[in-house]
């Protein structure tokens, strides 16, 4: 097992972002909780990135940034902070890396560039956990065992287990079972997070370099933000779409739906903000 972070991330500020007020031990109880509650409050996004702006690993960036910042951040953020909470609470947490397959041909290969969590002290455990995948991320934790359907608070999900003896986690969307990503259990150290960091922040074919992304989801709907065009899902019912045509109505939809705290003064963002909404899909 590796250490996600050499320094704990407060806790106390983390529950109040989130809004936890439960029991503090390791449980399934609280697992289940700080999982839905997280992507319910913290937003996937990539406005650093599109930025120029360096993505920082540590604690003390998830606290200023996530927790008191207001902002969002994508899939180590989320899932670095996320495992370091647990282990402070006393969950044994496992880093895992995860090849993307959602929206992806068939048989395309592409590098580990995702990040997820192997969780274990709960009595029916190991468990799997994510909170940074997107437009899709999980609301609630799932158990290591292939072929169960598991029920989240949004979608059900399943882990299909290969026989190569990797996983590949599916969601059942608009009835249809659709990929996720795959993963083996092969545990990560930091060092290698930071690397794949790096590289989604610079390479010029990486598409977080290139695209503005965020989502987040409430108790009711799922918010999904592609440059300038928003999609509403709605649980159990029918989805919408919106392109967006301002930079005011870009930036009222970051800050009121995907619940993301901008500056007031920022001539970079709001150059940013104008070339997104001026993109034609």
């Amino acid at each position: 097992m590796h250490a996600l972070l050499a320094d704990a991330v407060d806790v106390d500020a983390y529950f109040q972002r989130i809004g936890y007020t439960g029991p503090r031990g390791a449980s399934l109880e609280t697992l289940a909780a700080l999982h839905h509650l997280q992507p319910c409050a913290i937003a996937f996004e990539d406005l650093d990135p599109l930025l120029q702006r360096p993505v920082i690993l540590t604690a003390a960036a998830f606290e200023r940034k996530l927790l008191h910042g207001g902002r969002g951040g994508w899939c180590y953020e989320q899932n670095l902070m996320l495992g370091r909470v647990l282990q402070s609470l006393g969950f044994g947490v496992t880093g895992l890396a995860a090849r993307v397959l959602w929206n992806q041909p068939e048989g395309t290969v592409r590098a580990r560039t995702h990040m997820l969590l192997r969780v274990e002290g709960v009595a029916d455990g190991p468990y799997i956990a994510d909170v940074g995948f997107g437009g899709l991320t999980m609301t609630g934790p799932l158990r290591l065992v292939p072929d169960l359907e598991q029920p989240t608070p949004h979608e059900v999900f399943c882990l299909r287990h290969e026989p190569d003896g990797t996983y590949i986690l599916q969601a059942l969307v608009r009835d249809a079972w659709k990929p996720l990503y795959c993963f083996d259990l092969q545990p990560q150290a930091l060092i290698d997070y930071e690397i794949w960091n790096w590289h989604l922040c610079h390479h010029p074919d990486s598409p977080f370099a290139r695209n503005l992304m965020a989502a987040r989801v409430t108790p009711e709907r799922r918010y999904g933000l592609l440059n300038n065009r928003l999609s509403i899902h709605h649980l159990h019912g029918a989805s919408e779409q919106t392109t967006l045509t301002t930079s005011a109505q870009l930036r009222e939809t970051l800050t009121g739906p995907l619940n993301i705290r901008l500056p007031e003064e920022d001539p970079e963002l709001d150059a940013l903000l104008e070339r997104v909404v001026s993109i034609r899909t």
